[in-house]
């Protein structure tokens, strides 16, 4: 600005000095426009432009001196093509003679554009269409001052129907401001303010954002300082391509100081409503010389995800609370490079939940997201489905599907931190969640919480850089009550213990079925100190003994009770079928091995094991000793079957009357045998 206002005090201290008599004598003795041509020569010398003046020239001269230029045009820089940098269809100022003859004050009545189009670019190199226009700053001002000592006056601006378009060959942007109109009152060079109000169309490109505004403030200038202020600024209109429909933007500020000499900016407090969101912004001084770093104290106020999801065309979740995601607040210090959005210190509330923690945003197709989060407490059932109605699962619902469209683009590396998380009745306790993805292939590493007074860990990786997805996970549990969780996932409160094991898997498929029923891998299980209620083993094997030998069965006690010391089982996974054939149990009075499958999709689980009862009376309440001595010296066959959640066991009656039968026909065959040889 101080360049263009010492250019501007040169060129009318000139116009002042010399050409005051020319002009009186042109007025009454020549016509303007025979010097056309002399005049565009003049251009083609200083520039190297062609300047071509279409319309009529007319001049006036008392008492003021008035000049109206038809339609014209001037070209191009060389390497920017044909079409002309700059054309008006007419421009007309004026300036009173006798204030700046007497007193060297230049008095501007009013300057008048019509239809200014302007094109300004910038090719590949870096190089622009526009700087060759503007002298090198010599460092004398002496011309200058002189020429215009009684100061600079201009009555009014006004410019109709300009376009102006910004083309940047480097990176493919494409500015187009159009319609635009611009009106300012009385300008003078001694820091008064003056009003200026604008309206304009606008569009970029390759962004595809549109839209019209108007400008409101009031603008002061001092060519010593080099300063522009912009006083009570605001800014207010609609924005097309943002979102899904049209959308207001409302910018206000008290005060905005423009530094020409130091290339800065600074600005009170930033007032912006836009996409249903108001933000706050204390924003500090930044310099535009080079590439823009601008830092600011922003606050959002509450606004709904849901409405603003609606504003981007996008379908917000169906929640089983119908009030989850109505309310985000955040507060942070943002800083804006060409790189990144950087927020430290960030704030963030969601419905209930506080957050902390920082968060980058790439503005380059090459950056990450970078996320380092920590949060007090979640319900996370609150953003989960709705549940079906009657209760349960909809047998018609579709699986879940992986994300693929999400994963696949997705660059972000950082870390999740939670307080407590709740599941359903699942409590997590101090979770933590990394997450590093890029190229399609997702590492959440490492997960760890504590759990039902356990420890869980865990490492999942998701790929869907290939034609199907594919999920892995290395998991282990260790000293998690059994009873707590048997509660929490399946509302079963007939177990209790402690249960560790690891869960090394990996399958493929578009949804979870598909994976569960691809799964491969291992499986390793042992459960410590705990009971199974509901079934009493022992009881069990008496009612089969009586049953075989015909006689009244015994009473039960009540409540039906196993308890156990110890029960370990591993297997090999295959088509989300585990087999295993280790599975080994101690009960203060038997031991159990055993193999079979487990149906990890189904969630059912079919065992044949072999029971083989100790000699520990003290265990073996209630039994005779015909009793004691049948089990103790017998190998019983038992089964595990039915559902995961509420497995069945009993002895295997089918197998105990096979081998009854072959007992029988082993000692007729010895009493034959027997016989022959007495």
């Amino acid at each position: 600005m101080g360049r263009f206002i010492k250019v501007f005090g040169i060129a009318l201290g000139a116009f002042v000095a010399v050409f005051l008599l020319a002009a009186v004598l042109l007025y009454l003795f020549f016509d303007p426009n025979d010097f056309r041509e002399e005049i565009a020569n003049k251009v083609y010398e200083q520039t190297g432009r062609e300047l071509t003046i279409e319309g009529d020239i007319s001049l006036e001269v008392f008492p003021w001196l008035a000049v109206q230029v038809g339609k014209s045009t001037l070209g191009n820089a060389k390497g920017f093509g044909d079409e002309p940098m700059a054309s008006f269809d007419s421009a007309s100022f004026s300036v009173r003679l006798l204030p700046a003859i007497l007193r060297q004050e230049v008095v501007v009545g009013a300057v008048d554009i019509v239809a200014l189009r302007l094109n300004l670019e910038i090719d590949k190199n870096g190089n622009d269409n526009w700087s060759d226009l503007f002298p090198e700053d010599s460092g004398d001002d002496s011309a200058g001052a002189g020429a215009a000592s009684g100061g600079l006056d201009i009555n009014s601006v006004q410019i109709i129907d300009a376009m102006i378009s910004y083309r940047d060959q480097g990176s493919g942007d494409l500015i187009v401001v159009d319609r635009a109109n611009l009106n300012l009152g009385r300008l003078k060079d001694d820091g008064s303010a003056v009003p200026v109000d604008a309206t304009l169309n606008f569009t970029m490109q390759p962004a595809g954002i549109s839209g019209a505004m108007s400008i409101s403030t009031s603008l002061a200038f001092n060519s010593d300082s080099g300063e522009v202020l912009l006083n009570a600024f605001l800014l207010d209109g609609s924005l097309d391509g943002v979102a899904s429909i049209p959308t207001s933007l409302r910018a206000s500020s008290d005060g905005v100081t423009v530094s020409t000499r130091e290339s800065t900016v600074a600005m009170e407090t930033l007032d912006l409503k836009v996409i249903d969101m108001h933000v706050v912004a204390d924003v500090q001084a930044f310099s535009y010389a080079n590439d823009l770093a601008i830092k600011a104290d922003v606050a959002i106020e509450a606004f709904s995800p849901r409405s603003v999801m609606h504003l981007f065309d996008v379908e917000a979740p169906a929640t089983a609370d119908p009030a989850a995601l109505s309310s985000l607040t955040m507060n942070a210090a943002a800083e804006l490079t060409s790189t990144a959005i950087e927020l430290k210190g960030l704030t963030v509330k969601l419905d209930d939940t506080s957050f902390t923690g920082s968060l980058s945003i790439p503005r380059t197709d090459a950056g990450f997201y970078q996320l380092e989060l920590s949060g007090d407490s979640i319900d996370l059932t609150r953003y989960m489905e709705p549940p079906v109605e009657g209760g349960g699962s909809s047998p018609e619902s579709a699986p879940v599907e992986i994300p693929t469209d999400l994963i696949a683009p997705l660059k972000a590396r950082g870390t999740f931190k939670l307080a407590e998380a709740t599941l359903g009745n699942i409590v997590f306790e101090n979770l933590e969640l990394g997450v590093n993805t890029s190229g399609g292939k997702m590492r959440i590493f490492p997960v760890s919480s504590d759990l039902f007074g356990g420890a869980y860990q865990g490492d999942v990786r998701i790929d869907v850089s290939g034609n199907v997805p594919s999920l892995s996970m290395n998991e282990k549990i260790e000293g998690v009550d059994l009873a707590s969780l048997a509660k929490a996932m399946y509302d079963q409160d007939n177990v209790t213990g402690t249960v560790g094991g690891s869960f090394v898997l990996a399958g493929s498929g578009r949804d979870m079925m598909a994976i569960q029923r691809d799964l491969s891998g291992n499986i390793a299980l042992e459960l410590k100190d705990g009971s199974y209620e509901g079934t009493d083993l022992w009881y069990e094997l008496r009612r089969a003994r009586a049953l075989l030998k015909q006689e009244e069965p015994p009473k039960p006690v009540l409540p039906a009770k196993t308890a156990f010391s110890t029960a370990t089982v591993s297997g090999v996974v295959n088509k989300g079928v585990m087999k295993s054939d280790d599975l080994y149990a101690e009960l203060p009075f038997m031991q159990l091995t055993g193999g079979g499958q487990i149906d990890l999709a189904e969630g059912t689980i079919n065992y044949n094991m072999s029971a083989r009862v100790l000699e520990r009376p003290e265990f073996l309440k209630g039994a005779t000793p015909e009793e004691l001595d049948e089990f103790t010296e017998a190998v019983i066959p038992l089964k595990i079957t039915g559902p995961l959640d509420a497995p069945k066991v009993a002895p295997d009656l089918e197998q105990i009357l096979k081998k009854k039968v072959e007992d029988e026909i082993k000692d007729r065959l010895k009493d034959k045998l027997k016989g022959l040889f007495d």
